[in-house]
Order: C-alpha cells, then structure tokens, then sequence
C-alpha cells in the first residue's frame, strides 16, 4: 500500500472515529439537559402543591375565626359534603 493511501486510510478511520465520539458526546449531554429539565419540573410542582396547601391552610384558619364571629347555618360543611337530593 502506497504512503498516500495509508494516510487517507488513517485519516477516513480518524474522521469517523471523532465523528462517533461526537455524536455520542452530544447525546449524553442532551439527556443530561434533559433530566434536569424533569427535574426542574417536578421542583415546580412540589412547590406549586406546597402553595396550594399553605393557601388552604390559610383559607381554613380565616373561615374558622369568620365562623366565631359569625356563625352561619352550613358552618364546617362548606366544600366537603354534597348538595341535598
């Protein structure tokens, strides 16, 4: 085999070589973006239900000192039971 054939050879399997290597480089780093965007998302809505129960909370504690200062008929069945039949 003649040296310029040998050094295209050597070359092509370089070439290939570092192409390969690269693709696969990428598609690590991609899945890594994308993990963490799952993550990022299951934080939002860990924080979002977090809200969602002090609001309730909150909303529970006001009905409860309104009730005191005026007590009304459906008092402490506002949401949890069903309308009469």
């Amino acid at each position: 085999m003649s040296r310029p054939a040998k050094l295209t050879l050597a070359a092509s399997v370089l070439v290939s070589g570092l192409t390969v290597w690269g693709v696969h480089f990428m598609q690590e780093r991609e899945r890594e973006v994308m993990y963490r965007g799952v993550e990022r998302d299951e934080a939002r809505q860990e924080e979002k239900k977090r809200k969602r129960l002090l609001d309730l909370q909150i909303n529970q504690e006001k009905e409860a000192a309104y009730q005191k200062m005026q007590p009304t008929a459906g008092a402490g069945s506002s949401s949890s039971s069903s309308p009469p039949s």
